[in-house]
């Protein structure tokens, strides 16, 4: 078919390029030979490098004109980054039900796990990420009302706070709303303290942004967890031999900028600042490492390796599933503008169809 031809062309290319390029590899670099585990943890680490790589895409708001900035550094209001979110939720559902849910079953079936129902065993554990995640972002969302029910310790703090600024009395135009429908507010900072606000409006708004950092944090979790197998695959396929190293390297590579894209795009909805969502894109490739040196380390045993973590994927899916649907993909649903929802709804099917040409293209 036109798909295999396509593949085999692109195999072909690239075995040829590599086999150019090797005459211009400097002499030392060729007399060092092959070392697997090391060329493993260079593999992850670039794919791990690859979470920094939305900072160079999408615009910053303070290099953007006037217009632009004001649109894109507030969350809430942003068509762009709605647009992005819209594609991070279409590549999350290809990733799970093209690439991840596929390649479990598959590894199922070869095991024959499961008896006569191979795919059960899967399905629970794409339910339990689901669950999990769910009771996570439950539990943690539930303390961030906790300063909402009960705002008499906020008033206490900037008692407190403005007693040790004025040696131990209150100005005297001090007005606090401790007990009444409002709520304090206190922020302290280096040189004193400060009244930040009052009332339910600032404290609705400190409620709805405490509960998307949370989905933030699930995010960084799932994202942990699916460069963890990255990891595994990439220093699975490095044991073999370099050359199936280098392909699942940029295979992975390849499959992972648009992902990393929509994970960014996720972060800032959060509230993460752009350097501090790179920097939290960086940690989660300590889990591709990681994954790659428990792939070194059970390089003897690899089908008792792969029996134990064969359940990473499908929790993964779940996981992703519930960040996708539960977390993302109802602000979408806010949209009033028909054809903001037009060109959302076509970002979806874009981060799907990436996802999809990645899988056949790159992972056949």
């Amino acid at each position: 078919t036109m798909m295999n031809l396509t593949s085999a062309f692109l195999d072909e290319t690239f075995v040829y390029l590599c086999t150019e390029m090797g005459h211009y590899v400097p002499e030392f670099i060729g007399s060092i030979g092959y070392v697997p585990w090391m060329f493993s943890l260079l593999g992850s680490a670039l794919i791990g490098l690859s979470g920094i790589l939305p900072m160079f895409i999408i615009p910053d708001p303070s290099k953007s004109p006037k217009g632009e900035a004001a649109e894109l550094s507030d969350p809430a209001e942003s068509k762009t980054l709605k647009l992005l979110l819209s594609f991070a939720v279409g590549g999350l559902l290809g990733d799970v039900f093209l690439h991840l849910l596929p390649e479990t079953w598959e590894n199922e079936l070869a095991a024959g796990n499961g008896g006569g129902h191979p795919s059960l065993r899967s399905g629970l554990w794409v339910l339990a990420g689901l669950l999990l995640f769910t009771m996570v972002e439950k539990i943690f969302s539930g303390y961030a009302n906790v300063d909402e029910a009960n705002p008499q310790p906020k008033c206490v703090e900037i008692a407190t706070c403005l007693l040790r600024r004025s040696g131990g009395k209150l100005p005297d135009n001090f007005v606090g709303t401790c007990g009444q429908s409002g709520s304090c507010d206190i922020e302290d900072v280096p040189n004193g303290c400060f009244l930040a606000g009052n009332g339910n409006a600032t404290d609705a708004a400190k409620d709805e942004a405490g509960h998307k950092k949370v989905a933030g944090y699930l995010n960084l979790l799932a994202n942990s967890i699916d460069n963890f197998t990255h990891g595994l695959a990439v220093a699975g396929s490095f044991l073999v031999s370099l050359q199936h190293g280098i392909l699942a390297t940029i295979a992975i590579l390849l499959h992972e900028i648009p992902h990393e894209v929509g994970d960014f795009a996720i972060l800032l909805r959060s509230g993460f600042s752009r350097w501090d969502a790179a920097k939290a894109q960086l940690l989660t490739a300590g889990a591709g490492l990681l994954g790659a040196l428990v792939a070194i380390g059970g390089s003897g045993a690899t089908t008792a390796l792969e029996a134990k973590t064969s359940w990473i994927a499908p929790f993964t899916a779940g996981g992703f599933l519930h960040i996708a649907l539960v977390t993302v993909l109802p602000d979408l649903l806010d949209e009033s503008d028909p054809w903001e929802s037009v060109k959302q709804f076509s970002a979806l099917l874009l981060g799907i169809g990436l996802m999809a040409f990645m899988t056949v293209y790159l992972e056949h």
